[in-house]
């Protein structure tokens, strides 16, 4: 077309000022104007290659290795996938390796890019059965050649080659080490320099083989050298990929190429192992003009992100947050301090797959004996299953303390998938055997004794039932020091009730409505004497005793709100349950009764121990302990006390000391 006078002046200036900036410039769009420049990435052509390890040598379930291997690779979606041998047990006759072949092809088949393979000895060598036919001079070469491809070969792809090469061409029968099984023939030595030529305008040529000859060990008298040199004349071979050794291997540049050697895609290793070299995986490769780079990916680390659904999210959280509950009483100690008997935990699958537990018993004191060590238990979704165990225990009272523990793992068994959910541990409770009426009469006057620190005595909720209403707390207490923020016997946080002691003055609380309603006394308690405090709430008023004197009291009603931390004998529980402002001196003779024990302005307090009635929900007299518990009694029944911490224990003595 003729350009006229006007027509070249504009298309020349055109070609002076530039075009109009246009959305595909190389360069940030914005209409902010102080933002911090920013680098933009490579434009260069560039694209990916995944080459996996060996196949064989393990457990027939490698081939579910192999499926992952697949599914991950889909999702990388790289331009096509290289093999480095041996995808076939083989090692038989053709109607084994027939199969073989079909299951192997069938798992690749699913690749949504082309795939290519190499030749390692499982898949070439033949080794007949008793009574079997020869094997033909050159074993199954025939039959890979049909059924997977040439035994070397070369293609480009993006200015890049790739290269395969053989080497398992010994006589038969076939072994891969030995001067005379290590050798490259002349017929593929020169085939190799041919296509090094046609290659030799490429930018990159990756070359892949099956046994890695240049490693040295049982390829002693093999010819790599010169393999290696033509490699170095080609002068664009960036690397050399090989397996067979199950072990990733990183031998350097030499020469300017690359060696490197895979461990497995579903092979056989001694365990997984990263760290040392032991791993499926498979190996991601990015390539760019005269460049490259290489990364191993875990088989199982490429994650599809559009498996996170709400429902899969909600199945995999019930799950996790199943509850594991006692199915049997609590491991019982009898008056002789020694337990034998069997336990069981339940778990219900609310999952809509099945899932795997491993339970496993930890004991961290000697004395105990927990059976089986571990057991695997898979759960059908939707059902429940009770896991059952043997316990017995011959040690020291003090290791009752520390009771064992049950580790729970637990699989979400997902088709192929095994996704292993954070672990849980599940305290195996302890508890006594029932005791008779007997074991708590008798001459024995003892008392608690506390130091502080996180010392205490715990009663569980789940011992007692205070119902609505009116109630009356108290016990006996002898002082150490002066408290400034400390309890006497509580089971608050934010809830509850308790008698504390702030500055060395007691004082009764109850949560009611919402919040807490108190009697503070004017004068502190005496520090090392004995004093009897006493909290009462009758539904219109909290009243405190101290030695039977009405000493504060104030107008509260309303619904008490409960919780289900436990009462504290010297302490007060935190969220958590743990004890906290922890009293120092002596305790002795609780008790927690509904109804109202004391009115008026005064009574005479018991010097002895507190009767039993059936208004009694809890009793302790302090006098007796079977190791680390303190034997109650309730109306109708017996409750038990643990003592907390190393600064709890029980001495001799009583209020009249």
């Amino acid at each position: 077309m003729k350009l006229v006078l006007p027509q070249l002046i504009a298309a020349s200036l055109l070609l002076f000022i530039g075009l109009p900036a246009s959305a595909h410039d190389p360069k940030v769009h914005t209409s902010r104007v102080n933002g911090r420049p920013m680098a933009l990435p490579k434009s260069d052509d560039m694209f990916h290659f995944v080459i996996y390890g060996d196949r064989t040598g393990g457990v027939p379930e490698g081939i579910h290795v192999l499926e992952q291997a697949v599914t991950d690779t889909n999702l990388l979606d790289p331009d096509l996938v290289m093999t480095v041998g041996d995808l076939v047990q083989g090692y038989n006759e053709p109607p084994q390796w027939m199969e073989q072949m079909q299951e192997f092809r069938g798992v690749m088949g699913k690749l949504a890019m082309p795939w290519f393979p190499v030749a390692g000895n499982h898949d070439i060598y033949w080794r007949p059965t008793a009574g079997g036919d020869a094997p033909p001079p050159q074993e199954h070469e025939d039959n890979y050649e049909k059924h997977f491809g040439p035994l070397w070969y070369w293609f480009e792809h993006k200015r890049t080659g790739f290269l395969v090469l053989y080497t398992d061409e010994g006589p038969s029968p076939k072994k891969f080490s030995g001067p005379e099984n290590v050798q490259m023939s002349e017929t593929q030595l020169n085939w190799l320099a041919e296509a090094l030529g046609e290659m030799k305008e490429l930018d990159n040529v990756f070359v892949f083989l099956h046994h890695p000859r240049w490693i040295g060990g049982g390829y002693e008298g093999s010819n790599w050298d010169a393999v290696h040199k033509a490699l170095v004349s080609a002068g664009n071979v960036r690397a050399v990929f090989a397996g067979h050794i199950h072990r990733l291997r990183y031998d350097g540049v030499k020469d300017g190429i690359g060696y490197y050697a895979l461990a497995t895609t579903g092979g056989s290793m001694p365990g997984d192992y990263p760290e040392v070299g032991y791993v499926h995986h498979m190996n991601l490769v990015t390539v760019r003009k005269k460049e490259f780079s290489v990364a191993i990916l875990p088989v199982g680390a490429v994650i599809d992100p559009t498996k996170y659904t709400p429902e899969r999210l909600q199945d995999l959280d019930a799950v996790r947050n199943m509850p594991l509950a006692l199915a049997s009483d609590p491991i019982l100690i009898q008056t002789d301090e020694k337990a034998v008997g069997a336990y069981r935990m339940k778990a219900s699958n609310p999952a809509n797959v099945p899932i795997e537990l491993t339970v496993s018993p930890e004991v961290s004191e000697s004395g105990w004996l927990v059976l089986p060590d571990h057991q695997h238990v898979k759960i059908p979704a939707g059902e429940a299953v009770e896991i059952s165990l043997t316990y017995a225990f011959t040690g020291s009272s003090e290791a009752l303390a520390v009771p064992p523990k049950l580790a729970v793992e637990t699989d979400y068994l997902e088709g192929n998938a095994r996704i292993t959910l954070p672990g849980r541990t599940l305290g195996m409770e302890v508890s006594l055997a029932p005791l008779a009426d007997a074991f708590f009469s008798g001459d024995e006057h003892r008392k608690l004794e506390l130091g502080g620190e996180g010392s205490a005595l715990r009663v569980d909720s789940s011992a007692f039932d205070l119902p609505d209403g009116s109630f009356t707390l108290e016990c006996w207490a002898n002082p150490d020091v002066e408290l400034e923020n400390n309890a006497l016997l509580a089971k608050m946080e934010s809830s509850g009730f308790g008698i504390m002691i702030n500055g060395g003055v007691p004082q009764f609380q109850v949560f009611l409505g919402g919040g807490y309603k108190q009697a503070v006394a004017a004068e502190k308690l005496p520090l090392h004497q004995w004093s009897h405090v006493a909290g009462v709430f009758d539904g219109e008023a909290v009243s405190l005793y101290v030695n039977g004197s009405l000493v504060a009291q104030s107008e509260a009603s309303g619904q008490r709100k409960r919780n289900e931390l436990p009462l504290f004998i010297g302490a007060d529980p935190g969220s958590n349950g743990q004890p906290t402002r922890s009293f120092t001196g002596k305790i002795d003779n609780v008790r927690l009764s509904k109804g109202v024990r004391y009115s008026g302005d005064a009574f005479v307090p018991s010097r002895g121990e507190f009767s039993l009635d059936a208004d009694t929900l809890l009793l302790l007299d302090c006098d007796r302990t079977i190791a680390s518990f303190v034997p109650g009694q309730k109306s109708g029944g017996q409750v038990s006390a643990r003592l907390v911490g190393p600064k709890a224990k029980l001495v001799d003595g009583s209020i009249d000391d």
